[in-house]
Parts: C-alpha cells; structure tokens; sequence
C-alpha cells in the first residue's frame, strides 16, 4: 500500500514539474479589430472611420462586431483546454484582435499551433519612468489668453493617463471653485465607485476612473491592502502626473508651514480620464496596460499619458517597433488619440531609450531654471555648499555641531545604522537638544529604507535646532534632489566638501583614550534654502534622461529614425501626490511632492498637446506632434546652444553641447506650436511604410500586428514624413523627401540646410510658395565627404514671409559602403 502511495506522489510529483507554472500571455488573432475592420464577415457590414472623427464605439455595428471578436476568443479557449484549466483576463477587440490569458506553458504551444492564431507573447513588466513650469514656458501670458485664460485652457479636451490611478480629493482636481463642467457625450468611460467609501471617483473634472488589475492578480503581485482595488492612486505617481497636465490653476503648495508657490497643470481646464494599470511595489503588466489603453480609446480620450515604459527593448520580436504595446499605440493614433511617452530614465549613457515608435511622441527630461541651493557655515569660517529646502537656524547665532555615533545611548545599537538618523530613541536626547545633528548619508538612502524626511523627524524630536546629512562616497548616477523639511537641514553632496565637515568636527571635537568625547566644540549653522534661484543656463537636459541613438531590434542596431523627440521639464517638479503614496519615502503623508522623471516631462507634452488640440480640433496626432517639435527651440535662456549633464572622468556631473540624441528637436515652445505655419502630416498609411521599408523587420510580422500587406513605396524608412531626417547608415549620396502642409495664410518659405563637415547636405527647392491649405515636396540631398565614426549633426531652417520658423533636425552617419 506505501509503495502505491510513493508511486501516486512520484506520479503527481512529475506531472506537476511537467505541466509548469502557468504564466500571462498576449494573444493576436486572425481578423480586423474594430479600428481597422473593412468587412468581409457575414453579417458585419464594414465599419467606416474618417480620418477626421472619431469612431462611433456606441453604434450597433461596433458593439456586436466587438462582441463577435470576443466570443471568437471564448470558442477558441474552449475548444482546446477543459473549463477550469485557464483564465482568460480580456479580450481586446478595438485596437487589437486578441486577449490576455493565464494558462501554463505546455498550453501555450497548443495554443501557439491553433488556427488563427498570429502571435503569442509571454507578458513582460513595465515600470513607471519617475508649479514652476507653467511660467517657465510662457503658458499664462502667451498661450493660455489665446484659449479664453487658465478657466478655459483646454476645455472639453479628455486626457487619459495610464498609470497608478488618482487621489481624487485632492485641490488639483476639486470642482467647487471653478464654473460647473457640462456633461461631455463624446467621452463614454465610466466611474468606480470607491469600494471602501461608496463615494464616485468622478466629479466633472475626473471624468472617468477605472483600475486594470487582472494580469498583476494572475501574476500573485497584486496586494489589495496597498495597491487598492478601485482607481484609489497607492503610488502618488499618477496623481503627480495627472496635476502636470490638467491640474487646476493656482492650487498653494504647502508643505511644514511654508508655500512653495502655486501649483497648475499644463491645461487647467481639460477633463482627466484615470485608467490605472500600474502599482505600487511592482510597477505593471503589459496585458493591464494594453486593456487600460484599449479601453481609453474606445471611451474617446483626445491625448494619452504614459509615463511608464519597457524595462529593456522587447526580446520578443525582432523588432522595438512591433510589439502588443506598440501595436496597441499604432491603432490608438490611427483611432486620433496624441500619446506622449517618457522617454526613459536611463541616461546619460547612448541607446537608453524604451520609447521607439514613430506613431508616440517620445519626451526627454529638462532642467528649468529653478534650483534650490543651501550653504552650512562652519565655526572655521569654511562656507560648505549643499541642498536643504528648509528653514535657516537663527540668524547671527552659531550652534554646536553633536555626531549621532558620538551621542548614542548604547553601543549595541550599532546594528541599527544609528548615523542614518532614522531612529531617534537609540541617541541621547540631552546631548541633542539645542544643537545641529550630525547624520551619515548610507546606502539605505539611496535604496529608500532611509529618508530625508525621516532624519527631519528625528531631529524634531530629540529638540535639535537642525541636521546636517553628510555624503561621504556617492556611487555613480546617485541622484540627489532637496526635500522639504520642516526644521532647518541641509544635505552636503560634494564629498570633498563633507570631508572639509568632518575634518573640522574631528579636529575641534577632544576625546579621551576610548575614543569617547569629552566636550563637543564644533559649530555652525544652516543658511535659508526655502527660496529658489532663477538661472538663465536653462533649460539643460537632466542626467537621467534616455537619450539616443533610438534601435530598431534587440541587438541594439540603428533606426533611421531619431528619438526622443522633444524636451520638456522634468526635473525637480511640484506636483499633487496622495497621501496613500510611499513611493517616494519623503513624501509619505504629504499631499505635494517634488520628483523627477522624465515621468514628469511626459505630461507636460500631454497638456501642452491638448492646447494644441483645443485650438485646432482637426489636427491628426502627427500634425500636433509636428507642431510641438518644429517649433521647438536649441537655445537656453541666455540665447546659447542647449547643454546637457553628463559624467565626467572623476564620475561628478558636467555640462556637454547637447545633441538631438539628448533634446531631439529641442525644448517645446508652447506659445509656437499654436501658430506652426507648417506641419509634416502622417498617418496609418505612413506608419505602415516607414514599417515595411525597416530592414530586417520581418513582413509576416507586420502583418500579424497591422491585418495590412506591405505594398507601399516608400523605399526607405528615412522617407517616412517626420520633423526630422535620420539616416543611420548613409552611403555616399541619399536623398530623402518631406511634405509640407501649409496651416497658415499664404506664405513663402526660404529653405536652408546646414550640417557638420563630413556630410555634405542640400535642400532642393531652395524657396517655395504655399497657399493656405497647400501641400508641397522638398528633398534633402545627403553625401559622405569623410568617414568619422561618428554621427553628424544638422538642420533644415525654412524660413516663411510671414515670420513663421520651421526647423527641423537632421542626422547622420557616413560610411564608404
């Protein structure tokens, strides 16, 4: 009887390593979704769409062709695996003809080999890529009156934002001080109520809350206890980036007893649609972000948000282009949805960017012109620069300077990191109280079990007049951004200067010959680092900010199409956060934080590109895209060429000439982009050709992701019509075609093209005449004259009559063959 039992366990035991773990795979299927349906199913007519309007998704036709899709799903399920053995987790049916499904690996090669099915895709992770600023780019003087002021900028726009959801009782998004928000048929989302209060996460402005979360509750990463189970943002990211880009005007930033300004979003007045599909502690799963997008589109927002991006280039396909989430964002522009991605935080280093397509307009990260500096003088004299957005000391008074490992009330608790500062009942509160606190900056800051606002809180409540955080080594890429806090404190970030800190505490600080000290002399105090400084070397783009050259595939090589796009700021960023959020460890229990990210320059492009559209409802994705980048400027401030931050030799940040790989076409200029002149238009058609013209992308795979052939004759992909021309391997002469479209009154525009000695460029017609309306043909010779190993950078500046400016970027790399 054992030994039958022993056999029954081996039995299960093997069955059990055989089948495998079951994971979430992305499924497309054979046949059009809705977005691209053209008939030929029995019973279907053809759906129509004008490249004008947006399809009908309330219409008779859409619904039951949407619901042939997904009962199509359902059969194909059924017939292979007995109920009970998978889970499908949604069906996507507008953008997309496939699902989502949980089921072991075995299942998924019987799945893989069914008729009708195209592709099959394990599902991969995503992350989220991490108030001044409306002045900064000129929104309440120069582009806000053109819309009616800040009360109408943006009005009837709907922004969607994928991301963590929204802490909907914050001011940024209250209604009860601004006119009442009419009904809004376009947009048909819907709302979740708060399972907890029962309340609506609605109110006019939020116009639509819904949270995505089958395929992190597959995956067993969701916590319903921290991640909420409703729109609730667990996070403060999407709360943060919600405010970037439709926060309302003038909202006090109040943080410890001092307002660091006024907050507002980019278009105060534009509706926010929340579909969250990211988390708290393990960022998000394609298939929710691929269903929150779907269902986005089909509810009809204007401008998608995506702060949130690839962790690496998909291995997947052979391609960066063609991919679920892509494919998904291919079908949401052809539907005339604008979606701004952040580019990545990767920086500085080349090839960092997770945001490749030609269809999404990829954000970099700036620095404006606010920085928050601090300085701690010492009792030598020495005059030690660091950051500390917090209160002076006394002025003219001194105060002794107390070590948190010289003041420790036992020396077991050394286990504790006591120099951390982040447990005040392990330090003697009498050697504190009155004095500057002395704390070490570890790795445990860096990691986020150590805050800023932890060692502010401790200080507090020993009773000392303030601290003093001290970097001794920094690791390369360490990030430091000053945190508000409630006592005076600073953070020394130059090592060298710290060692000028320690020194003369060492120095001025006797100790008997067990090394405890007999009387602490030190002194010092803390200067006001509450108000900011206004530099004119802005904006610079920040170190952490993806740059090119933007890939085609995994292997890493070349696309002839440049990336990022643009530049906006996201850096040191104040914003709206939840109080739910412990992202960011010194912000827990607030309600603003300052954070960076090119995370933070994504929705500004987002709002910024909803004034656009407010003003020229028309507009094509691609026209609006084309208006923020050829508009855009190279100069900082002080009229000098963008810098951008990079490593130095000792690993400390120095400023470079910025390239297009760092800004793309450059810095947005919102007042421009309302008044363009031209635009370079694009749509699925074009997409479709700069895909076929790609080496190396496999046809059937196009197919698979697009239901289209490849039967365009675009030639080349450097062809495809963008603001901007890359050829990443040119070979002596190419030329390359644009089409203009005049948006203006008529106009004659002078063309010029320069570029850097080892390429020679001609643009031909060298002026040209448009007619309001008209479109017109330019070419852009391109020749090698010296092979460097490197690219080579240019421009193609038209110059109209009327006094518009069209610039686009042009990039290069010559080879003999």
């Amino acid at each position: 009887m054992k030994v039958f039992q022993l056999l029954c366990s081996i039995l299960v035991l093997l069955l059990l390593l055989r089948t495998g773990k079951p994971e979430i795979y992305i499924v497309t299927m054979d046949g059009e979704p809705v977005i691209s349906y053209k008939g030929g199913v029995p019973g279907f007519e053809p759906i129509v769409v004008d490249t004008d309007e947006k399809i009908d998704t309330t219409s008779e036709l859409v619904t039951s062709y949407a619901q042939h899709l997904e009962e199509e799903h359902d059969m194909l399920l059924g017939s292979l695996f007995d109920h009970g053995t998978y889970k499908k987790l949604y069906s996507y049916k507008h953008l997309i003809n496939g699902f989502a499904v949980h089921i072991s690996p075995e299942q998924a090669v019987t799945l893989r080999r069914a008729p009708g099915v195209k592709s099959l895709e394990r599902d991969w992770k995503v992350r989220r890529l991490t108030t001044h600023t409306p002045q900064f780019l000129g929104l309440p003087t120069g582009v806000w009156p053109t819309g009616g002021g800040f009360d109408r900028a943006g009005e009837n726009i709907v922004i969607g934002f994928v991301d963590s959801g929204i802490y909907p009782h914050h001011p940024s998004f209250a209604t009860y001080n601004t006119d009442p928000y009419e009904p809004l048929p376009k947009y048909r989302g819907k709302c979740e109520v708060d399972p907890d209060t029962k309340k609506n996460f609605c109110n006019g402005k939020i116009i639509g809350a819904q949270h995505f979360a089958e395929a992190a509750i597959a995956a067993g990463a969701f916590n319903p206890s921290i991640d909420f189970a409703s729109p609730m943002d667990g996070d403060g990211h999407g709360s943060h980036t919600a405010a970037i880009a439709a926060g309302n005007n003038g909202i006090p930033v109040r943080m410890h007893g001092h307002e660091f300004g006024k907050a507002s979003g980019m278009a105060p007045r534009a509706r926010i649609a929340v579909y969250k599909a990211l988390y708290r502690l393990f960022g998000g799963f394609i298939a929710d972000v691929v269903a929150a997008i779907d269902q986005a589109v089909h509810d009809g927002v204007d401008i998608l948000s995506l702060s949130v991006g690839p962790n690496s280039p998909p291995a997947t396909t052979k391609t960066t282009f063609l991919n679920p989430f892509d494919a998904t964002l291919l079908a949401a522009v052809k539907a005339g949805v604008f979606v701004a991605q952040a580019a990545g935080n990767g920086g500085p280093f080349p090839k960092t960017l997770v945001s490749y397509s030609p269809w999404i307009t990829s954000v970099a990260a700036a620095i404006d012109d606010r920085r928050y500096k601090n300085h701690l003088t010492l009792g030598n004299g020495k005059i030690l620069p660091g950051i500390g957005l917090s209160p002076s000391t006394h002025p003219n008074q001194t105060y002794t300077l107390v070590a948190a490992n010289d003041i420790l009330l036992d020396s077991s608790v050394m286990k504790y990191s006591p120099s951390d500062c982040q447990r005040p009942e392990v330090l003697n509160k009498n050697l504190v109280k009155g004095n500057i606190l002395l704390c070490g900056y570890s790795f445990n800051f860096v990691v986020g079990t150590a805050s800023i606002k932890k060692v502010s809180e401790t200080a507090k409540s020993l009773g000392a007049i303030g601290f003093v955080l001290v970097v001794e080594n920094a690791s390369p890429g360490t990030k430091f951004d000053p945190v508000p806090v409630g006592v005076p404190g600073i953070l020394i970030t130059d090592v060298s200067k710290s060692m000028d800190l320690v020194d003369y505490y060492n120095i001025s600080t006797p100790r008997d010959w067990t090394g405890r000290v007999k009387s602490f002399n030190a002194t010092g105090s803390i200067g006001d680092g509450l108000m900011p400084i206004l530099h004119k070397s802005a904006p610079q783009v920040a170190l952490f900010s993806a740059r090119g050259p933007n890939i085609k595939d995994f292997n890493f090589q070349d696309a002839d199409l440049l990336k990022p796009d643009i530049l906006a700021p996201g850096s040191l960023i104040w914003s709206a956060w939840s109080p739910n959020g412990t992202d960011e460890p010194n912000y827990v229990g607030e309600g603003f934080a300052m954070i960076s990210g090119t995370s933070m320059a994504a929705p500004h492009i987002a709002g910024i590109a909803a004034l656009v559209k407010q003003k020229h409802s028309h507009w094509s994705p691609a026209a609006i895209k084309s208006a923020l980048m050829t508009t855009s400027t190279k100069l900082d401030r002080a009229g000098r060429p963008l810098q951008a931050q990079q490593y130095s030799e000792t690993e400390a940040t120095k400023l470079v000439a910025a390239t297009p790989f760092d800004y793309g076409s450059g810095h947005v200029d919102p007042r421009a982009a309302l008044d363009p002149g031209l635009i370079f238009d694009a749509g699925y058609e074009d997409y479709l050709g700069f895909l076929c013209t790609t080496p190396g992308i496999d046809v059937h795979e196009i197919k698979n992701y697009t239901n289209s052939p490849c039967n365009y004759t675009m030639k080349h992909p450097s062809n495809f019509n963008t603001p901007s021309i890359t050829v990443s391997h040119l070979v002596k002469t190419q030329t390359v075609t644009r089409m203009v479209t005049n948006v203006a009154e008529e106009e004659t525009y002078v063309i010029a093209a320069r570029m850097q000695p080892s390429i020679a460029i001609e643009a031909t017609p060298s002026a040209m005449t448009l007619k309001p309306g008209a479109s017109r043909e330019f070419s852009v010779s391109l020749t090698v004259r010296s092979v460097t190993g490197t690219y080579s950078f240019g421009e193609i500046l038209m110059k109209g009559s009327r006094g518009h400016k069209v610039r686009i970027p042009v990039v290069a790399m010559g080879y003999w063959r």
